[in-house]
């Protein structure tokens, strides 16, 4: 009998990132990335995301037929059971049918979730979070998403819409969110918090090297965000201050809402910035926490770094699996 191979796919704004596992889930081969940008309507992201697929199986050197199952983390509202994008900020899909338009070419099982449910789900069986029981995850890049494993298994709450960590209100005072709230977290601790911050400060005549990396979107390379702060750029500095305070704010919250016995940070500004984050984060959340709950909960970094919504992804599958026993 022919050995059956596992797809995983990290469906992104702007890039498809791919691995093919194996039966005894090793990692076979990858694809970094694969642009999505130039994909304006359905039908090209969608061909987007068969052309990996089929060079994924072309890499790992398999038969189409050997494909058990693909799976992938998607942004937006994802209704899991039925396999429908709902909606997606970033990608010109509304109660779109992509289970349907996948399983029809390769004739395989499609699963898929909301990316950053997906990303907790996959440090919770592969990395940082293994092992705990309730984990609530933040992940911070463009803007802040949030991810809830509750008694072992991930919490998607009413309509699959769980999890919206990031439009929580921090302070009613605050800026404008993208949401159309005030003060939501996303606002001072994501990618677009922090660069409306120092675009704020430099219109007051304040210099700043960033100002030449925030794009006319308000985003800009995690990288960036790293090497201003070690160059000891003031305004940056700040910035990442206060992300990590509203952040500590945000994470004392959910501790004291379900106790959990993790929190996880991920995401981009993670991977760069994980260790500076994290400190700042720890000097801060005591204080918005209850102490009789702060020492039963660790806080940590996620592990799998780019690699956590495709791992996943797997989990999906293994998981769907595992229910049909």
């Amino acid at each position: 009998m022919a050995k059956k191979y596992n797809i995983c796919l990290d469906i992104g704004g702007t890039k498809v990132l791919g691995a093919v596992f194996n039966e005894k889930d090793k990692l076979v081969c990858k694809i970094k990335k694969r642009s999505t940008e130039q994909g304006n309507s359905t039908e090209n992201i969608e061909s987007v995301i068969i052309a990996v697929t089929r060079e994924l199986i072309e890499k790992a050197n398999i038969k189409k037929s050997q494909v058990n199952a693909i799976s992938a983390g998607v942004p937006g509202i994802i209704n899991s059971e039925t396999g429908v994008v709902v909606f997606t900020p970033n990608l010109p899909w509304r109660n779109y049918d992509l289970r349907s338009a996948i399983e029809k070419e390769f004739h395989a099982k499609f699963y898929l979730g909301n990316d950053v449910n997906v990303g907790v789900l996959g440090e919770y069986e592969y990395g940082a979070a293994k092992g705990f029981k309730n984990i609530v995850g933040f992940f911070l890049g463009t803007g802040v998403g949030g991810g809830l494993i509750l008694n072992k298994k991930l919490f998607v709450g009413n309509e699959f819409k769980a999890g919206e960590l990031g439009h929580m209100i921090i302070d009613e005072h605050g800026p404008e969110c993208g949401c159309g709230n005030h003060g939501c977290l996303e606002t001072f601790s994501s990618k677009k918090g922090m660069a409306k911050y120092i675009r704020g400060e430099m219109v007051k005549g304040r210099e700043s090297m960033m100002g030449q990396y925030i794009d006319e979107n308000g985003v800009f390379k995690s990288k960036y965000l790293k090497a201003a702060y070690e160059a000891g750029d003031r305004v940056t500095i700040e910035a990442i201050d206060r992300a990590c305070h509203y952040l500590a704010i945000g994470t004392g919250s959910m501790i004291n809402a379900i106790s959990p016995d993790c929190v996880i940070y991920g995401g981009g500004v993670i991977e760069a910035m994980g260790d500076v984050f994290l400190e700042k984060v720890l000097a801060e959340v005591d204080r918005y926490t209850m102490p009789s709950i702060r020492p039963s909960v660790e806080i940590k970094k996620a592990s799998l770094g780019d690699y956590s919504n495709i791992y996943g992804s797997l989990a999906l599958i293994k998981n769907a699996e595992k229910s049909k026993k």
